[in-house]
């Protein structure tokens, strides 16, 4: 390993990936130029230093130091196998480079291992794309003014509710919320008001109802609350709360009014599907918004 002949030494030099190789002690023997690319760091600020010294402060997801615990190439050495990891080092300029690190032991003529080599590869594009498939996830669910469900959510939530009801004769409700005059409001106040109300509706009704219910934006003034395990009687006791306290919440300076909520509360049936369920929820509401607005029509029967 000491004595790395030039033609090794060129096809080491020019691999896309960060190469280097230590002894038993963790001491840098070789440094390509992928390694520096990837680093910062050139050979002459690296040979003939341990890793053990943390150089390139290994982290994992959690920000636990591996050179000093859980380093990659003492696994290897003392395992006698490969070992892969995904973690952070410390670049040359401070900031942090997500890479993929594939660490084998070296072994003598003997097949004593007399240290282990290093690949490692920078893994941004990697973590680059996750974050977007988070952030295309958090679209797809997450309404972005309101922070609620999103519709598409909600019809899944739907769907797994009517499975479960399906299967194990779980019952739940469903609220159809609508603001009331949200049109009133934007070309009175301006579109901010109506962001408002749309923002303080969705806070109101997350903040009242249980952890496992759930509230989805469902159009541009209407919510959708799916309640479980809640009687007749207690799901209209939550809809007339829910719209009361929608009703004292004032709009922020300098706008300042009341808004107000209808609603339309109704259960899951023996063969419900979604759009039956919905069809039933939406005549409810557009019943009760007809008879005036700010108030609850249901087709639950209570003791």
């Amino acid at each position: 390993m000491k004595n790395i002949d030039e033609f090794h030494k060129s096809l080491l030099e020019n691999l896309h990936d960060g190469i280097y190789f230590t002894d038993l002690k963790r001491k840098i023997l070789f440094w390509n130029k992928s390694a520096e690319r990837i680093t910062g760091f050139n050979s002459g600020e690296i040979l003939g230093r341990c890793c053990a010294d943390n150089i390139l402060s290994h982290v994992d997801d959690k920000g636990n130091m591996l050179c000093l615990s859980d380093c990659p190439l003492t696994e290897s050495m003392t395992q006698g196998k490969p070992v892969e990891k995904e973690l952070f080092l410390h670049h040359k300029n401070g900031h942090r480079v997500p890479v993929l690190v594939r660490v084998s032991p070296v072994r003598d003529d003997k097949g004593e291992i007399v240290g282990a080599v290093e690949a490692f590869s920078d893994n941004s594009s990697k973590m680059e794309a996750l974050e977007r498939v988070e952030e295309l996830q958090k679209i797809a669910f997450v309404d972005a003014l309101t922070g609620v469900g999103t519709r598409r959510f909600g019809e899944d939530m739907l769907r797994s509710r009517l499975d479960e009801s399906r299967r194990y004769g779980w019952t739940f409700g469903i609220l159809s919320v609508d603001l009331d005059n949200l049109k009133q409001i934007n070309d009175l106040h301006g579109h901010e008001a109506g962001d408002h109300a749309l923002v303080l509706v969705a806070r109101t009704l997350v903040a009242n109802v249980r952890s496992f219910d759930f509230v989805a934006r469902w159009g541009g003034d209407e919510f959708l609350v799916i309640v479980t395990n809640l009687n007749a009687e207690n799901i209209l006791s939550l809809a007339d709360k829910l719209r009361s306290l929608v009703g004292v919440s004032l709009l922020p300076p300098p706008t300042e009014m009341r808004v107000t909520v209808s609603i339309g509360a109704t259960v899951c049936h023996s063969g419900d599907t979604v759009r039956s369920l919905l069809k039933r929820a939406d005549r409810l509401l557009y019943e009760g918004k007809a008879l005036g607005r700010n108030r609850v029509s249901t087709d639950l029967v209570t003791a």
